[in-house]
């Protein structure tokens, strides 16, 4: 949701155009500016200095859309700021409307993204200084996001986002995840290369990377993060089978267990895929729960359309389908072979699969 503010005649015009057109905003302004249409179109109004209206918005929005010379906005928001992964998007606009600005969180809280849409339905004249954008580059912060990459750490973010702005020599090691990461309609910038191996781009000596992969690194490979950033596609899917009331702790020790044997990192993860009859089960749904995992159950038709290769009377006996973990696994995934075919541990059994380049472009569409 976003607070459109405004504290002129002219402001509040612009505001209300804002408050129609884009989703999710909640327009702000001076009650001396009433119209007499405020209830009827969800309108707060509020008395007094607008000052004293900001520290509820700034925490309780995720952007502010403030109609206020940037001069008084940055007066106003400088006791409210904590950190950049914390603080509200924050855009300004002069009060002809001419100009939208990017102020603040215009990565990670999206006021680029925000100043964009803005100015779009202003027809106005977007204005965002951060250098990745204004270079039309890659942002180190944001590469992945829109496809759920998570960063392994952020400890060489603004080093490996410098080297990128300052156009020094930088690898792009790819293994795994999304593949059209590049949006911009000019080719990618020359000093940012895309090497086939992490083997092949350590050679070319870098002054920095950026590291898409599901794998642990080994200690060799490793030597790539020492101006570089990990990242972790979405891209595992663990078909599960576990006998009733298995505990979630269970579970979750044979996860992590077996994804440690496969050097696999749990970060990489999108999905749990099971069999319907366990949909309620609380030990898996505790799991998913705790790790934000999808959670996809099929009926024992669908599972038996699967071609498997391990299937089982005796799951058949009690579920109805020939296998759970490894036919799961390949619906989702797409994948005809398995990075893990079955392994069943205590009261568990699981199959693990990659995520094919098909599935992922279905989910995006």
């Amino acid at each position: 949701m976003y607070a459109v503010v405004a504290i002129t005649k002219h402001g509040v015009t612009i505001a209300r155009q804002i408050g129609e057109q884009l989703p999710g905003a909640r327009v702000y302004y001076a009650s001396k500016f009433a119209r007499g249409d405020e209830e009827e179109k969800g309108i707060h109004l509020f008395e007094g200095n607008v000052r004293l209206l900001l520290p509820s918005l700034f925490v309780t929005y995720r952007g502010l859309i403030l109609i206020i010379s940037l001069g008084a906005v940055v007066r106003m928001i400088a006791p409210l700021l904590k950190d950049k992964k914390t603080d509200p998007a924050v855009v300004v606009i002069d009060d002809k409307g001419e100009h939208v600005i990017s102020v603040l969180s215009g990565h990670l809280g999206g006021a680029n993204e925000l100043t964009r849409e803005v100015a779009q339905l202003l027809h106005a004249h977007p204005v965002i200084t951060t250098a990745s954008d204004v270079q039309k580059t890659i942002a180190v912060d944001l590469f992945g996001r829109s496809f759920g990459w998570a960063w392994e750490s952020e400890d060489k973010l603004t080093p490996v986002s410098a080297a990128v702005v300052n156009e020094q020599h930088v690898a792009i090691i790819q293994e795994s995840g999304e593949r059209n990461w590049w949006r911009y309609d000019t080719p990618l910038p020359s000093n940012i290369r895309v090497y086939a191996s992490i083997a092949d781009a350590l050679a070319a000596k870098p002054d920095a990377a950026l590291v898409v992969t599901h794998r642990l690194l080994s200690k060799n490979e490793e030597a790539i993060l020492q101006n570089g950033v990990l990242y972790r596609p979405k891209v595992l899917v663990l078909g599960v089978g576990c006998n009733r009331g298995t505990s979630a702790e269970e579970i979750e020790a044979v996860i992590m267990e077996t994804l440690k044997e496969l050097q696999f990192s749990w970060k990489s993860v999108k999905a749990i895929c099971t069999i319907d009859l366990k949909k309620d089960e609380q030990g898996l749904l505790k799991v998913v729960q705790k790790y934000g995992w999808e959670f996809i159950c099929y009926s024992p038709a669908q599972l038996n359309q699967v071609e498997i290769e391990q299937p089982s009377e005796t799951v058949f006996r009690y579920t109805g389908a020939y296998g759970v973990s490894e036919p799961a696994a390949k619906l989702y995934s797409g994948a005809d072979t398995l990075a893990l075919v079955k392994k069943k541990s205590g009261n568990v059994t699981i199959s693990v699969a990659l995520l094919q380049e098909e599935k992922r472009q279905c989910a995006e569409w």
